[in-house]
């Protein structure tokens, strides 16, 4: 995460806001009256996805449990 103060960020928010959008970048803003983060629509959809998926019951532990599944077990038809 980047930190920088608010009008640093006013200066250069055109160059900030393609930052973002072409590497991930997330910008924590700072302002008398508090912080600001700036992410890319793509992160904030991600996250909220996330977030939301976590919320439904046992969802989390499926795809714990999902991660230890071989790949194979996937696959029907393999010849794995």
């Amino acid at each position: 995460m980047v930190n920088m103060d608010i009008s640093k960020a006013r200066s250069g928010f055109y160059k900030i806001a393609s930052s973002c959008i072409k590497y991930n970048d997330v910008i924590n803003i700072s302002t008398k009256d508090g912080n600001i983060i700036l992410l890319s629509e793509a992160n904030y959809n991600s996250l909220i996805e996330s977030l939301y998926l976590v919320g439904i019951k046992n969802v989390y532990e499926d795809i714990k449990e999902a991660i230890k599944t071989p790949t194979t077990e996937f696959i029907k038809g393999s010849l794995c």
